[in-house]
C-alpha cells in the first residue's frame, strides 16, 4: 500500500497507471482496468495536508522569529514558496494513499440505481 501511495500505482495490479498528471488522476487503469472514477478521494487530502503543513510552518516562522527577529519581508519569502512547495509535494502522495485505502477497505462513493425505494 505504501509503495503503491509513493510511486502513483494501481492498487489492484500495481502498473503505475494512477495519475493523469501531477494530482490530477486517471480515469482507469489503462493495464487492468479498474475505474477510478468510482472513488471518491475528494478535497480531503488537500485541507488535512494544508493544516498540516501550516502548523509545521507557523512553528518554524515563530522560532525563526523569536532566534533571529528578521524583518517582515524575510518570512514572505521564506514560508510562503515553502508552504506551496510542501503542500504541492505531498498532495499527490496523499491523494494517492487515500484511494488505495479506499480500494483496500472496498470503500467506494455510493450509486443510486435510480430505483424508488418509498
Amino acid at each position: 500500500m505504501r509503495e503503491a501511495a509513493l510511486f502513483g500505482c494501481c492498487p489492484r495490479c500495481g502498473a503505475r497507471t494512477l495519475f493523469d498528471g501531477w494530482i490530477k488522476f486517471s480515469d482507469k487503469c489503462s493495464k487492468c482496468g479498474l475505474d477510478y472514477t468510482r472513488f471518491n478521494v475528494g478535497d480531503g487530502p488537500a485541507a488535512f495536508l494544508t493544516l498540516g503543513i501550516g502548523t509545521i510552518i507557523v512553528a518554524l516562522a515563530l522560532w525563526v522569529q523569536l532566534s533571529f527577529a528578521p524583518p517582515w519581508w524575510v518570512h514572505v519569502i521564506l514560508w510562503v514558496p515553502l508552504t506551496v512547495i510542501g503542500v504541492m509535494a505531498g498532495l499527490r502522495a496523499v491523494k494517492a494513499w487515500l484511494l488505495v485505502a479506499e480500494y483496500s477497505r472496498r470503500a467506494e462513493e455510493h450509486r443510486h440505481d435510480g430505483s424508488d425505494l418509498s
